[in-house]
């Protein structure tokens, strides 16, 4: 139950413990936790029996720790009955991403897209100027009610 407390945190709580409660009533309180804790175990163990009970004899190798996502899905993972490990084993994303990245960086330029870039610019597209289009002196007419 406490496996994650090391031995400098377990002093601290002694020392708190008797600090708060004092040394005449400690052991008085230790008592009514253990008998606590103990009855919180025997009322989680008797609803596990009523809930294996209740769901029949085809659960019967049911573990209560499977309702952990973490440990369902480690488990799932370890058991290859649906061919997962094929699955993943055949999707190989750098591979995938370098064929779109090809693909893209290969793609034929439009009459419509912008020349490329002149070598005297260092491989900059010069982003201030706009784009000439045919027909760029003529704008639509404005309708000030429609904005």
């Amino acid at each position: 139950m406490f496996n994650d407390i090391g031995p400098l945190e377990l002093a601290t709580i002694v020392v708190l413990a008797v600090l708060v409660f004092g040394p005449d009533k400690l052991p008085k309180v230790i008592q009514d936790v253990m008998r606590t804790i103990r009855k919180i175990r025997e009322f989680s163990e008797s609803a596990k029996q009523d809930i294996r009970t209740e769901l029949g004899p085809e659960f019967k190798d049911f573990d209560f720790e499977d309702l952990n996502p973490k440990t369902f899905i480690r488990k799932q993972l370890d058991n290859d009955d649906l061919g997962l490990k094929e699955i993943r084993n055949g999707f190989d994303l750098k591979k995938e991403m370098a064929e779109v990245t090809d693909a893209v960086n290969s793609r034929d330029t439009d009459a419509s897209a912008p020349p490329p870039a002149s070598p005297s610019s260092g491989g900059r597209i010069d982003m201030s100027k706009k784009p000439e289009t045919p027909g760029d002196e003529e704008r639509p007419p404005f309708d000030a009610d429609a904005t």
